[in-house]
């Protein structure tokens, strides 16, 4: 490959918090949106830290070249369920990536969907 590659090969978020679901149509949840702008594949560890619970390393998800993928945190990754409540991730991967997180929060009337971006060390 030829030419600078994009992004950072490890990412923090701080903030995760998984919202509750609700019952209106619209569903809170949280999602982690990883865009992978070079040619390869990119294969992403994610880290799930606790204030309270030893951190979970999740199996390596895969980002193809020039894709962008979108995990829901508040399903099922791999088998593995984030519980509700404060957490954090770090992502590290084989190429440098793009990522950010979304969360579409529905405990009030007035829902709110925010996006933020990363630490990318």
């Amino acid at each position: 490959m030829t030419g600078k590659l994009l992004g950072s090969r490890t990412w923090f978020f701080p903030d995760g918090d998984i919202p509750q679901a609700g019952d209106g149509e619209q569903k809170g949840h949280e999602s982690l949106i990883i865009l992978n702008p070079n040619p390869d594949d990119a294969d992403v560890t994610i880290t799930v830290y606790y204030s309270d619970d030893p951190p979970h390393v999740l199996p390596p998800q895969s980002v193809p070249g020039e894709r962008v993928r979108c995990i829901r945190t508040n399903e099922p990754i791999e088998g593995y369920q984030i519980p509700f409540g404060q957490y954090a991730l770090k992502l590290e991967s084989t190429i440098p990536i793009v990522a950010q997180i979304g969360r579409m929060d529905v405990s009030q009337a007035n829902l709110a969907y925010y996006t933020v971006m990363g630490f990318g060390g």
